[in-house]
């Protein structure tokens, strides 16, 4: 009897889960193409019947974030930065990886939890010392100073998750290089780096997302307008059409903003789910 009870209360919890689910999806989708639909509207239509259709869609709201309000600047600034710092992300967390999964040395397993712990420290902590740090190099408020923040703040994160990864790969393909005569530096990068591509993958698109939508350290380290990423240029650009009730703009904007993450994960769903099975099972 208690099992059929506990058997009914889990399958109601999975239901009540699922439902859950499916409303905020619904939820999300209906926001996101309320946001398109009033991007394409005029101010006159949006204040009239914000919930209505556009009468016909208005192109150059798009064109005026790009001309009048230099958002395409901010855009590129975005693609910079992050850019090259999920490729150094990536460059330096899968050796650092690979060697504390895959090797034991003195160290190495209080070397991997020290990774682990950084995951937990929250870095609004480490605002000033940072700032501190970045102006005693000479950097601060360049995008220099927030590439090197964004390196160092991801490590232990990607290194945490491609670890689980290189975990997951037999070592038998380890010992049969080592017969072959394959050193530690080939073996990786010619047999156990193209395995784990799901991995780099994985890592990569939730690394970019993260600092694609990233906005207090932008705003903190970055001084010149003309070096602002999308997120803080959106603020600036929040803050200056409150003022003139230019909302459509600032919808389209919005769309801009939050289109480049959609398709990346439309794309590569399939990769991202691989990568996070691959690294669910530990030889």
């Amino acid at each position: 009897m208690d099992k059929q009870i506990r058997r009914t209360a889990s399958r109601i919890g999975g239901l009540l889960a699922r439902l859950f689910l499916y409303l905020w999806c619904a939820f999300s989708v209906f926001v996101f193409f309320w946001m398109i639909f009033c991007s394409f509207k005029t101010n006159r239509e949006f204040f009239k019947d914000a919930w209505g259709l556009p009468a016909a869609p208005q192109w150059q709201n798009y064109m005026r974030i790009f001309t009048s309000y230099d958002l395409g600047n901010n855009f590129k600034n975005s693609v910079e930065i992050v850019a090259i710092s999920v490729l150094f992300i990536v460059l330096i967390s899968a050796p650092a990886a690979y060697v504390l999964s895959r090797c034991r040395f003195p160290g190495s397993r209080v070397l991997s939890k020290v990774f682990t712990i950084g995951m937990g420290v929250p870095f609004q902590l480490l605002l000033i010392p940072l700032f501190f740090q970045m102006y005693s190099m000479g950097i601060v408020g360049s995008k220099l100073s927030l590439i090197l923040i964004y390196i160092a703040l991801s490590l232990p994160f990607t290194i945490f998750l491609m670890e689980g990864f290189f975990r997951s790969l037999p070592s038998v393909l380890e010992e049969a290089a080592y017969i072959d005569g394959c050193g530690p530096i080939r073996t990786f990068f010619h047999i156990m780096l193209p395995l784990g591509s799901p991995g780099l993958v994985t890592a990569a698109i939730f690394n970019f997302v993260s600092l694609w939508n990233e906005f207090l350290l932008a705003l903190t380290f970055i001084n010149n307008s003309d070096d602002y990423p999308l997120s803080v240029g959106l603020y600036a650009l929040q803050g200056s059409l409150q003022y003139t009730g230019d909302w459509v703009t600032l919808f389209a904007a919005m769309v801009v903003i939050t289109v480049p993450t959609l398709i990346i994960y439309m794309v590569l769903s399939r990769r991202i789910i691989s990568g996070l099975t691959m690294g669910a099972v530990k030889e």
